[in-house]
């Protein structure tokens, strides 16, 4: 990356904010973008560095909100119009007539933040939990449950359990635990009960924490604990249902990513009760002939879901 979009990325990835960090790992003349040159992509579309012209940088646009939405690194093939590609696994390849006879290969890596954990009190276990969980691949802060909190793990060892068990339910973390016995557990989840809390609450809470491995010491426990966070996370399978993204002034044509302007009148053609909108004729007749090839499965435009 260059020295502006590598710092850019920088201060993305310490606001904990997901972007894409797009690199043109080829190019063949005649064609403005080198190998070596960077982007960022953030999810409202925004792009910062460069990857190439306005054509190829609305379809740069499109398949990096793509992979915002699958969570998967692609490599983004535009070619001009004419030539002849399959995509592969992991490869997308886009004709765009705009290109007057050169062709980019741009890798597009989604960068992520990293699953936030808290930890609740200073215990031994709480204190393990801390020099583990980086290494695994979390980030791990302390102080109260708050929204945005992908894991949350009460280790104070009996100091108002409670309280922060109940901010973490109302932060929506995806893990609750508490580090207690069974029988102090299961008081602290009558406390739950009587502050309020349903059934279903309730039962999101795991206690003892952790998964059943014959821990002994403050270090299986807290290994036990962050197995058990891993375990949930791979179960709870993520909507990769992708939205296909309407940006700038208008629709993007599925094959070449190129943005309508505001004045509209580009040509429509139907696909699965969907309209879709296309620059010229050639992208018009690409998609009708193989409409499963740019419109992933599963895929909707956005401003449709839940109609």
């Amino acid at each position: 990356m260059g020295t502006d979009v590598r710092r850019t990325a920088e201060r993305l990835s310490a606001e904990r904010r997901p972007f894409v960090a797009a690199t043109v790992v080829r190019a063949e003349r005649p064609t403005s973008a080198r190998p070596g040159d960077s982007a960022v992509i953030l999810p409202d579309g925004t792009v910062e560095g460069f990857v190439g012209g306005a054509c190829a940088l609305s379809t740069v646009r499109m398949h990096a909100l793509r992979v915002l939405e699958t969570e998967e690194p692609l490599l983004l093939r535009i070619q001009p119009d004419g030539e002849e590609g399959e995509p592969a696994a992991g490869i997308a390849v886009a004709t765009n007539p705009c290109l007057s006879g050169g062709a980019l290969e741009i890798f597009l890596e989604p960068r992520l933040p990293a699953p936030l954990v808290r930890v609740v009190g200073d215990s031994p276990v709480a204190g393990f939990l801390r020099q583990l969980a980086g290494p695994v691949g979390f980030e791990v802060h302390g102080g109260q449950p708050v929204e945005g909190d992908d894991a949350v793990v009460v280790a104070a060892l009996g100091q108002d359990d409670a309280a922060p068990l109940e901010q973490a339910l109302a932060s929506g973390a995806g893990y609750i635990a508490l580090v207690a016995s069974r029988r102090r557990g299961a008081a602290v989840l009558d406390e739950l009960r009587r502050r309020g809390a349903g059934e279903a609450a309730v039962a999101r809470v795991h206690t003892p924490a952790g998964l059943d491995i014959g821990a002994r010491t403050h270090a299986e426990i807290a290994l036990s604990i962050l197995a058990e966070i891993v375990q949930e996370r791979a179960a709870a399978v993520p909507d990769r249902t992708v939205v296909m993204p309407v940006v700038a002034a208008g629709a993007v044509d599925p094959v070449c990513g190129m943005v309508e302007p505001s004045a509209g009148g580009w040509q429509r053609l139907q696909h699965g009760g969907v309209e879709y909108a296309f620059c010229c004729g050639g992208c018009a007749e690409r998609f009708a002939a193989d409409p499963s090839r740019y419109v992933p499965a599963g895929a909707i435009p956005e401003g449709k879901e839940g109609r």
